[in-house]
């Protein structure tokens, strides 16, 4: 009887943390807010990312379609730069959360950059995909 009481009290008060909203971003003043903000503008950069990449290996295929033999190599060569562009944002958006080292800015730094250099990959990609050099 006591653990049933037990796992029921647990619930109730676990329920309020489970129901809270995320943070009114325009309005966000507490760090732990602000971190989240940051880490959803980073998702949604990544998602917008993801759905622009399948375009652009759409396009990479396309070219290699009209290439005969030893020209193809549009899609590897997409590849593998986007493999060098993964580990490049990776290094330095977390050199980026070297300002705050272990504070507790460290988190929304990383994401603002991660967000920051997504959104700029895939404006690459977009201009990659409509045939446009920048």
């Amino acid at each position: 009887m006591k653990r049933t009481s037990f796992l029921t009290a647990a619930l109730l008060l676990a329920a309020p943390l489970s129901a809270q909203s995320a943070p009114d971003c325009s309005k966000a003043v507490a760090q732990s807010d602000l971190n989240q903000c940051a880490a959803a503008e980073y998702d949604a950069a990544d998602k917008q990312l993801n759905l622009v990449w399948k375009q652009a290996r759409e396009k990479a295929k396309e070219i290699d379609s009209g290439l005969e033999g030893s020209l193809k190599g549009a899609e590897e060569a997409l590849l593998a730069a986007q493999r060098g562009w993964i580990a490049y944002r990776d290094g330095h958006c977390k050199l980026a959360g070297f300002e705050a080292r272990g504070g507790s800015m460290e988190p929304m730094l990383v994401s603002g950059c991660l967000a920051e250099t997504t959104r700029l990959r895939t404006r690459q990609l977009q201009d990659f995909v409509a045939g446009e050099d920048r």
